[in-house]
């Protein structure tokens, strides 16, 4: 990324603040124009009051059936240091591509699509008016109650274990994908179920590493190759925190409609969500000054569940787990 003294990007400390949807979006144009080689703006779609879905693509070669991975952010608005992360993860791969061996490996062998807000309504909504807004900005039927839960409207055993009301925070929409942002980002996934092999999606807090599935206690296919001990350790090792991991209807809560399940139902046998910091003693309002240690921490486990997947998929005797 490009050095310039009057770009804001250019010091440490921007990336070390929560921004507005806008200052997001400058950021998304400006990092694809500083990099044409390597980072392409994909629109997906646009959400229910018509912004912009804006996914970027990190591409650092173009040999033949070249894989990927997706991570989203901000699906729910409150949680302001998800956007933070996919921020913080596409300007650490722009600037030590070729310096830190484990995201050159990622870079050299797959692409990487990363969506910085999946729920721009509900983000904007939650710097203008209400800051512990959770769910997306569409209106119901009814008109009383505003917003679905995008993390309860995918179709994977929908409506279990949320609700169908509009004034609830858990609300799943009226049907499977009845809403703008999940449509978007389901289809561009179906498009390119053959390609993704790892999906990630970003959410706090608690400290979890969590994989499929939520929706039933029943265990995925390949548990065991899911199981993250490693990023947890070495998070425990590297920054003295601990994360907890699991399939999430055993760690956290039964749910239906998430979009980890849907994706490793669509295919994609690697998939995950993970709960930044902290476990509770800001919750939501992580403070800036939290913002290095928590991406850091983030970044560690992406890239450790990235280079593990790779050695799954392309040196199949390898039986690490991840």
């Amino acid at each position: 990324m490009k050095n310039d003294s009057t770009d804001p990007r250019s010091s440490s400390t921007f990336y070390e603040r929560y921004h507005t949807l806008e200052e997001i979006y400058d950021w998304i144009n400006r990092t694809a124009q500083d990099n044409p080689r390597t980072v392409k703006v994909i629109l997906i779609g646009s959400s229910y009051e018509k912004r912009p879905l804006y996914v970027l693509k990190l591409s650092f070669n173009d040999r033949p059936n070249r894989k990927a991975m997706w991570i989203d952010c901000g699906i729910h608005a409150r949680e302001w240091i998800s956007p933070a992360f996919c921020m913080w993860f596409v300007h650490h791969s722009l600037s030590f591509y070729q310096q830190n061996s484990e995201i050159t490996r990622i870079l050299d062998s797959m692409d990487v699509y990363v969506l910085p807000v999946m729920n721009p309504d509900g983000y904007k909504y939650t710097w203008t008016t209400r800051r512990w807004w959770r769910k997306n900005r569409s209106i119901s039927k009814s008109g009383f109650c505003v917003g679905v839960d995008l993390n309860r409207n995918f179709d994977v055993d929908w409506v279990k274990g949320s609700s169908q009301n509009p004034c609830e925070e858990i609300n799943c929409g009226p049907f499977p994908e009845s809403e703008p942002e999940t449509q978007a980002v389901a289809n561009f996934l179906r498009r390119h179920k053959d390609t993704v092999q790892l999906y990630i999606t970003i959410h706090s807090y608690s400290q979890m590493l969590i994989f499929p599935y939520s929706y039933t206690f029943d265990q995925a296919e390949n548990h065991n190759d899911l199981m993250v001990q490693e990023a947890a350790q070495r998070i425990k090792r590297y920054y003295r925190n601990t994360y907890t991991y699991g399939p999430g209807a055993a760690i956290l809560y039964p749910c239906s409609g998430g979009s980890d399940d849907w994706a490793y139902k669509l295919g994609i046998k690697y998939s995950f969500t993970f709960e930044l910091q902290d476990r509770g003693e800001y919750g939501f309002l992580l403070p800036p000054s939290h913002i290095s240690g928590a991406c850091n921490e983030a970044l560690l486990a992406v890239k450790t569940v990235a280079v593990k997947v790779l050695e799954k998929t392309q040196a199949p005797a390898n039986d690490h787990t991840i």
